[in-house]
């Protein structure tokens, strides 16, 4: 499991032209799922990203998590994370899960995520062709691997 970390200012998700979702202040997650994950590395990553102390404090140091600030969150699978560009010039997919697996350890994530954090948490819509929009706040990008 792979997640890249942005603190958003907002971000938002539309298929088709629609938003299907969008949050405030918070975090927008990008969510790979590898053939071999399993539930514990999403307990692993989900606790992870819950703590990371990544907004900031009366003193503009990044010393607050998602749960103090009471933010917003959005996931949004995205397999191409996964991405092994080593050999010619079409990326490789091969360490991405079976569509199925993927799913449901994307469905157990967010669960997670909701359920340790009290907050609620949006998503994209999972295997769509979606269009992300959001203003990253800093930025901070943050790179996760969900093993630990």
């Amino acid at each position: 499991m792979k997640a890249v970390l942005q603190r958003v200012k907002k971000a938002s998700v539309s298929v088709d032209g629609q938003q299907i979702s969008h949050i405030g202040m918070g975090m927008l997650i990008f969510l790979a799922i590898e053939k071999n994950d399993v539930e514990g590395d999403a307990d692993y990553l989900s606790s992870k990203i819950l703590s990371l102390r990544i907004f900031e404090d009366e003193n503009g140091k990044m010393n607050r998590s998602i749960c103090e600030i009471k933010g917003e969150l959005m996931a949004v699978s995205q397999f191409t994370l996964l991405a092994d560009c080593r050999r010619g010039n079409r990326p490789s997919f091969d360490r991405a899960a079976h569509p199925k697996l993927a799913l449901k350890l994307y469905n157990y994530f967010i669960e997670r995520l909701s359920k340790n954090s009290k907050l609620i948490v949006k998503t994209g819509k999972f295997a769509a062709k979606m269009e992300v929009c959001l203003i990253n706040d800093g930025p901070v990008t943050i790179i996760l691997n969900g093993k630990k």
